[in-house]
């Protein structure tokens, strides 16, 4: 009697839901590109609106839909449409309740100073003035000196006038600096010191505050601050990002609008 041979059964092909080809899971980056297909404000959207959005069929939008309505991240209407179920508002409790905004503070701050070699600071409106609220000193040995916490006029110097500027401050100067997105001063403050400053948004598209460069008058020429106002716009921006998430319906139309 000839022994039989035992063939051992074929591998199971990889599914093409178990990597994205960078170490990711296509089904979970399909589920949140569902989730993220809502705008602010939209309480709700039809199979059709998600499939057309996202880009997958519609029978697969159904699928991740109904998986994501398990865990109480999506839920479905009486007329079939669907929304955001409650377990993405406590996943954004948790978020905010953990973030230190100075996390992505400093860092920002840090890449500023070292692209224009300046003092990079960042301002938070307190009531009628400004405070600093986070700063990273420049490697130039003469430069504006700002103590973390300290208090300054909103209504002199840029960091000051662009908080004003985005929080809806009327004035044909206040309108000019919404319109270029910066705003430069050379001695509003004080009759050495020199800043162009950029604003900053949170959550919401909400705004937080301002970054900005400073430093003495002597280096900083109103040539030098508009060249290094891309710099500062660009780095205000990427903050924002970083801070409010991705660029959507809701960003201020601030953002990216510098036109060399």
């Amino acid at each position: 009697m000839r022994n039989a041979t035992v063939r051992k059964p074929a591998p199971a092909p990889a599914s093409a839901e178990e990597g994205s080809g960078a170490g990711g899971v296509t089904a979970v980056t399909r589920a949140l590109s569902l989730m993220e297909a809502f705008a602010v404000g939209e309480a709700s959207l039809p199979l059709a609106e998600l499939s057309r959005r996202t880009g997958m069929h519609k029978t697969t939008v159904l699928r991740l839909a109904r998986t994501l309505a398990q865990s109480g991240y999506m839920v479905q209407r009486e007329d079939g449409a669907w929304r955001l179920g409650p377990a993405t508002g406590w996943l954004g409790a948790r978020y905010q309740a953990g973030f230190d905004v100075n996390n992505a503070v400093e860092p920002a701050l840090r890449q500023l100073s070292i692209a224009t070699g300046e003092s990079a600071s960042f301002y938070a409106r307190e009531g009628d003035s400004r405070a600093c609220i986070s700063r990273v000193e420049g490697p130039q040995a003469v430069r504006h000196h700002v103590r973390i916490g300290e208090r300054l006029p909103l209504d002199k110097g840029a960091p000051g006038k662009v908080i004003l500027a985005f929080m809806g401050e009327k004035g044909k100067e206040y309108e000019r600096i919404r319109q270029r997105g910066y705003h430069i001063s050379m001695g509003e403050r004080e009759p050495e010191v020199a800043s162009v400053a950029a604003p900053v948004f949170g959550l919401s598209w909400r705004l937080l505050g301002s970054m900005c460069i400073s430093g003495p008058v002597a280096r900083l020429s109103q040539k030098k601050l508009e060249a290094h106002a891309k710099t500062v716009i660009a780095a205000a921006n990427q903050l924002s990002y970083a801070l409010a998430g991705s660029v959507t319906g809701e960003t201020p139309g601030v953002v990216s609008t510098w036109h060399p």
